[in-house]
């Protein structure tokens, strides 16, 4: 890798302040990336990465601090043609179009001055040789959406290295990538650094941090923590500055788990078998009790995500089965999941768990309108009564039933989506990340009605990468690219399991061929 040390830095930001509202996203922070360095900026959700990102890129103004690009001032706040020249980021979700070709995409609203009409067979050589000045083997007139996901990324490097940037931000560029994938990301993105082009690196997969980059800057809560040279660097003491402490410190939540409190769980509520999502996960057996909480832990592209639509029949899997009282389920079906008896709390209450326009009442209920009335009619008086009932058992704080449920707080309206998945006394609870985007005060109820009813004899699972989610979980297993790496009984530290979920633990590197075996006979260990 070459990295040029006496020229000026790519980019160096110093005291770089953000506010949203009450709310700091980056409090003084500082990064350093130098010319033809592949640089990583790591930290758990909330740190400010994004935030970072926003401001490295001119798509938000820094309230306080500097940035500056190869020694000189950052563009004026709006220029987006001069901030394109010096800097570009490739999001993990593709920004090409689909339906066009490469050289289309390239020059996307980019005319020659003069020209009133696209001559395609110039377009097409210019694309061509910008593709061969980067080493990028893609034909200019494939569309995209027939190009390999390394392909895209490409493609996009390349369209922004066009524009004269010499600073590529890669937002989790691994994600949807398989191991051969992967390896021809870091060939091409070595090649790069010895032309001079800077990278600054955003993963959840540490181990990508050593195999790539020679930097880390580490962000905790808003502020900098550390930059160092990687080769010099633990995995533990990484792991330890993404988290504030040390692998071995235990965690704890108010909420007591069955285990700990020595409740014992009861019988199996859900079963899979070799449940599988080509893509996504692998086949996973996978057992929970009535009285249990399980947490699924990863990053979303990890698989755990897949994995709970799965169970909610909000996709239909590849192969495998699932069960609930023993009774098999018809997967990729919302409606065999409600009536088997799966409530689901899905991950984005806006637009998979309310209807904004209708009221509290109307959203609590969707999942019982067959209860609310005779011969298929939905009384509005038993509507607001059932509701009602809702509202006082989860404190959803509403002037009432009728009231929009757009008027609500962050923190009420998830309530609400709460009460719509217990509506149906459901034997399976699965939630998506269900504080997300929620008060300190509400976090804590709706993580307690999640214990609250497995306590009441349901089964519950939580699928999240927050911790403070996966405290309330009697097991928690890791899915890391899919597969099941790691399982921990309660009482786990923050540590260990940012380490398994970021692929650097030691249980993600050793436990993960016996794991299955251990997840899947769980009910014979317990009892």
């Amino acid at each position: 890798m070459t990295e040029q040390s006496g020229a000026p830095a790519a980019v160096q930001a110093e005291g770089v302040v953000k506010r949203f509202g009450p709310t700091v996203a980056l409090d003084g922070v500082a990064l350093t990336v130098r010319p033809g360095e592949s640089h990583a900026l790591v930290g758990r959700n909330g740190a400010g990465k994004s935030t970072l990102v926003s401001v490295l890129t001119g798509l938000h103004r820094p309230d306080a601090g500097t940035v500056r690009f190869h020694g000189g001032p950052a563009p004026a706040y709006g220029d987006m043609a001069a901030w394109q020249s010096r800097v570009a980021c490739v999001y993990q979700k593709s920004m090409v179009v689909p339906d066009l070709t490469v050289a289309e995409n390239l020059f996307l609203n980019r005319f020659e001055p003069g020209e009133r009409f696209i001559r395609w067979s110039r377009l097409r050589h210019k694309a061509r040789e910008l593709l061969a000045s980067y080493g990028v083997d893609v034909d200019p007139d494939a569309r995209a959406k027939d190009l390999a996901v390394e392909q895209r990324q490409f493609v996009e490097i390349a369209k922004a290295l066009s524009f004269g940037a010499k600073l590529i931000i890669l937002d989790e560029p691994t994600a949807q990538l398989d191991a051969r994938g992967i390896q021809r990301l870091y060939a091409k993105l070595r090649e790069l650094q010895a032309q001079g082009v800077a990278f600054l690196y955003i993963s959840h997969h540490l181990q990508e941090v050593y195999d790539l980059c020679s930097a880390v800057t580490v962000y905790r809560d808003a502020r900098h923590v550390l930059t160092a040279q990687v080769d010099g660097l633990t995995k533990a003491e990484l792991v330890e500055a993404m988290t504030g402490e040390g692998t071995r410190g235990a965690s704890s939540w108010h909420a007591v788990s069955a285990h700990a409190s020595g409740r014992a769980p009861g019988e199996t509520v859900l079963r899979t078998e070799q449940l599988a999502l080509e893509g996504a996960f692998e086949p996973i057996d996978l057992s929970v009790r009535a009285g249990e909480v399980v947490g699924l832990a990863g990053a979303t592209a990890g698989g755990n995500t897949a994995l709970g639509e799965v169970l909610a029949g909000m996709r239909a899997p590849t192969s495998g089965s699932v069960e609930v009282a023993g009774r098999a389920v018809r997967t990729g079906s919302v409606p065999h999941a409600l009536g088997a008896g799966i409530g689901y709390i899905p991950e984005d209450r806006h637009r998979q768990g309310l209807v904004l326009g209708r009221s509290v009442a109307e959203n609590a209920t969707l999942t019982v309108a067959d209860q609310l009335g005779p011969f298929g009619a939905v009384l509005p008086s038993r509507t607001r009564e059932f509701a009602g009932a809702m509202i006082t058992s989860l404190d959803i704080k509403t002037r009432g039933p009728d009231q929009p449920v757009s008027g609500l707080s962050g923190g009420n309206q998830q309530k609400v989506v709460v009460a719509r998945a217990l509506a149906r006394d459901p034997k399976v609870l699965v939630a998506l990340r269900p504080t997300a985007g929620v008060d300190i005060k509400s976090k804590d109820a709706l993580l307690g009605v999640v214990r609250r009813v497995a306590d009441e004899g349901s089964a519950a699972v939580i699928v999240s990468d927050e911790l403070d989610d996966l405290r309330v979980c009697d097991r928690v297993l890791v899915l890391f690219h899919g597969r099941v790496v790691a399982s921990y009984d309660s009482g786990w530290s923050d540590g260990e399991l940012v380490a398994a979920m970021e692929g650097v633990g030691e249980t993600a590197a050793e436990r993960g061929a016996d794991v299955m075996t251990e997840t899947a006979g769980n009910e014979e260990q317990t009892s």
